[in-house]
């Protein structure tokens, strides 16, 4: 009896010894612990989520697309592209084991605009009248269409202009102007017409309207991106006559996009011309502050010109100017003609690459022209 009250006690302490040793070892599996996110949007519907946590193995990250399950990342960093408008959560679990872990959510609102498919709400608005001047002719876009004084420029510059000089990407067509909620909308799109890989489109006042001196107001919103070329700009009505830089070229308002500095944030305001038989250019630019990009507001383009000078503006605030009194740039006292178009690719804004997205769009709310008394 006493043997076998020994061996009973023998099996319950070695039960209770493994019990105890499975307690412990369940023990020695610590949750991490500090687990800090931050979730930035860095252009072009592309999200970057940082974090951090003590005593992590190993991270998931889930950007909230679909029902994908929180996928495993290395380092501190993942980067996700959205292409399509919505609020998601993103999600990040820090793993002491595969099935112990903590997690932190974040919400991401992708809208229309930081696809490049929106229009903002708000920015700067110009007046109707300037003190000195009167204004002598303006499109405010109203109705379903565009006026008479505009004409489509279509194709790929072909065959005396392939590229329109610029080794451009794009194929230009009627069909991606479109007029509507008082804007004049280009969209650029990415699909294959005419052997391009890409559509826009490109508007002017040639042989409609044309310009000699004044006060000239655009007000605009831009597209966003890499290899994205939109342009405000005016090229001189003897173009057919003496051909282009003798013409002359006056750019109110370029930009070519991308997340640098000095891209998708920066306006240039630039002049080409004919120097006594020598091509020549001169310009200058504004850049937003504190990571503002143009695309964020409508804003107002405007250069004030006359015989000896052209001044450029952003939100009526000058940011160069340019003299022409020379004999040399005379090509700057004649009339000129306006030209609209949003462009892809080429040789100053290079290619679009994975961070493009498309559709992209220009839209102008206003062009003014307003000359002296």
């Amino acid at each position: 009896m006493n043997k076998l009250i020994c061996a009973v006690f023998a099996i319950l302490t070695i039960s209770m010894a493994n019990s105890c040793n499975q307690d412990n070892g369940t023990e020695q599996v610590l949750l991490p612990t500090n687990l800090n996110i931050s979730v930035e949007q860095i252009g072009n519907g592309q999200v970057r989520v940082n974090f951090s946590a003590d005593r992590t193995n190993f991270f998931r990250v889930s950007f909230g697309v679909g029902n994908a399950e929180p996928e495993l990342v290395s380092g501190s960093s993942a980067t996700y592209r959205y292409t399509a408008v919505g609020e998601y959560v993103v999600t990040v679990q820090a793993h002491a084991t595969e099935s112990a872990f903590i997690k932190q959510e974040e919400t991401v609102v992708i809208t229309n605009q930081i696809l490049g498919i929106g229009l903002p709400s708000g920015g700067f608005e110009s007046p109707m009248s300037y003190d000195g001047y009167a204004l002598v002719w303006n499109d405010e876009f109203e109705g379903s269409s565009l006026s008479s004084d505009w004409v489509f420029e279509t194709g790929d510059g072909c065959p005396n202009l392939c590229g329109w000089g610029n080794n451009e990407l794009q194929f230009y067509r009627r069909e991606n102007t479109e007029v509507k909620d008082g804007f004049l909308v280009i969209t650029a799109k990415q699909e294959s017409v005419g052997g391009k890989n890409y559509t826009s489109s490109r508007i002017k006042t040639q042989g409609r309207q044309n310009f000699e001196f004044g006060r000239i107001d655009i007000r605009a919103a831009m597209p966003q991106g890499q290899g994205i070329w939109p342009a405000l700009w005016m090229l001189g009505e003897s173009i057919t006559d003496i051909s282009w830089p003798a013409c002359g070229e006056i750019d109110i308002m370029e930009m070519v996009g991308g997340n640098a500095s000095g891209r998708d944030d920066t306006v240039h305001g630039t002049l080409h011309w004919d120097n006594n038989g020598t091509y020549n250019y001169r310009g200058g630019k504004k850049t937003l502050p504190a990571g503002a990009k143009l695309a964020d507001n409508f804003h107002v383009y405007s250069i004030i010109w006359d015989e000896s000078k052209i001044t450029w503006l952003l939100d009526d605030v000058v940011y160069h100017e340019d003299n022409i009194s020379p004999a040399s740039m005379d090509e700057f006292r004649a009339p000129f003609f306006f030209i609209i178009n949003l462009a892809i690719g080429g040789n100053w804004p290079g290619s679009p690459d994975s961070s493009t997205i498309f559709p992209q769009q220009l839209a102008v709310d206003y062009v003014r022209v307003f000359q002296k008394d």
